[in-house]
C-alpha cells in the first residue's frame, strides 16, 4: 500500500485508516466488543497489510487495545489519531496525559477535538485549542484538528490557520453526513487547496452502503482531495477486501496537485 504526505503535517499515511469507532460511544464500540486481544490482533493485522494509519478515540475506549497492539511494532512506524470531547484547557491537559498513558506512548500524532458542529467553535473551544497547540510545540503531539458533525463548522475551518487535521463525513449517498455531497464536497475542496490534512468517515455509511463497498471506496478516492479515510472493521476478511481495494483503485486516482 502507498503512503501519501498527509496534508502539511509531516506524517505519511496509507490511504486506508482502521477505525475502531463503528456505533462507538459512551466507552465503546464495535470493534473494542472484539475484546482487548481480539482487537489488538485485528490492528496488528491491518499493519501487516500496511495499514499504519489508526483511528481511535476516548469516547471509543480503544487506548487500551491500541497499547497492546503496539506491543511487537515499531511506534514511529504507526500513525495515530485520538479526539477528545473536552473543550475547556485544563480538561485538555488532563485528557492529553491520560492519553498518554493509556496508549503508552510519549507522543500522539494526532488529536482531534471530537465532534464539532456550532460554527463559532474557534471561539467556544479557544482555551482547548490553545493547549494542543502548546503540547504540539513541546512535541507532545504532532498534529491539531477536529472531527466535524456540522456543515457551518467545516466551512469556518478552511480560514483557521490552527488546523492541521480535518475528519469529515463523507460518501457518495449523503448517508449520515452533514449536508448533501454536493453542498460538501466544495469544501472539503477548499480545505485541501488551504494545505488541510483531510480523511473521511462514514464511507459505508454506517453500514448502510456496505452492499456495494467497491464504489464507495471508489467514490472518496476519485475525489482526489481527501487524502485518506476510515473505516470500522471487525474482521480479518472485512479488512483483507478493503485492502485489496484500495490497492487496486487508488493508483487510478491520485490526488490533486494544489496550484501553487
Amino acid at each position: 500500500m502507498d503512503y501519501i504526505n498527509f496534508g502539511n503535517t509531516g506524517l505519511k499515511v496509507s490511504r486506508l485508516s482502521i477505525g475502531t469507532g463503528t456505533h462507538g460511544w459512551a466507552g465503546r464500540s464495535d470493534q473494542t466488543a472484539l475484546g482487548l486481544e481480539g482487537l489488538a490482533n485485528l490492528l496488528r493485522r491491518a499493519f501487516d497489510a500496511g495499514v499504519n494509519f489508526w483511528d481511535v478515540a476516548d469516547q471509543y475506549g480503544s487506548h487500551p487495545h491500541v497499547a497492546r497492539a503496539l506491543q511487537g511494532i515499531p511506534r514511529e512506524q504507526v500513525v495515530i489519531a485520538t479526539k477528545t470531547m473536552s473543550r475547556k484547557g485544563p480538561d485538555v491537559a488532563r485528557d492529553l496525559a491520560r492519553f498518554r498513558k493509556e496508549l503508552n506512548t510519549d507522543v500522539i500524532d494526532i488529536v482531534l477535538l471530537h465532534t464539532l458542529s456550532d460554527a463559532n467553535w474557534p471561539k467556544k473551544c479557544a482555551d482547548a485549542m490553545e493547549v494542543l497547540s502548546r503540547a504540539k510545540e513541546a512535541g507532545i503531539v504532532r498534529a491539531v484538528g477536529f472531527s466535524c458533525h456540522g456543515l457551518g463548522a467545516l466551512r469556518v475551518a478552511v480560514e483557521v490557520p490552527w488546523v492541521d487535521v480535518v475528519l469529515v463525513r463523507i460518501n457518495h449517498a449523503g448517508v449520515n453526513m452533514d449536508a448533501s455531497p454536493t453542498r460538501v464536497v466544495p469544501v472539503i475542496e477548499e480545505l485541501y487547496a488551504a494545505g488541510k490534512a483531510i480523511y473521511g468517515m462514514k464511507v459505508l455509511g454506517c453500514g448502510a452502503l456496505k452492499g456495494n463497498v467497491r464504489s464507495a471506496i471508489e467514490y472518496v478516492l476519485r475525489l482526489g482531495t481527501l487524502h485518506a479515510f476510515t473505516i470500522g472493521m471487525t474482521s480479518a476478511a472485512q479488512l483483507e477486501e478493503n485492502v485489496r481495494l484500495v490497492e487496486e483503485l487508488a493508483p487510478k486516482y491520485p490526488l490533486k496537485k494544489i496550484d501553487g
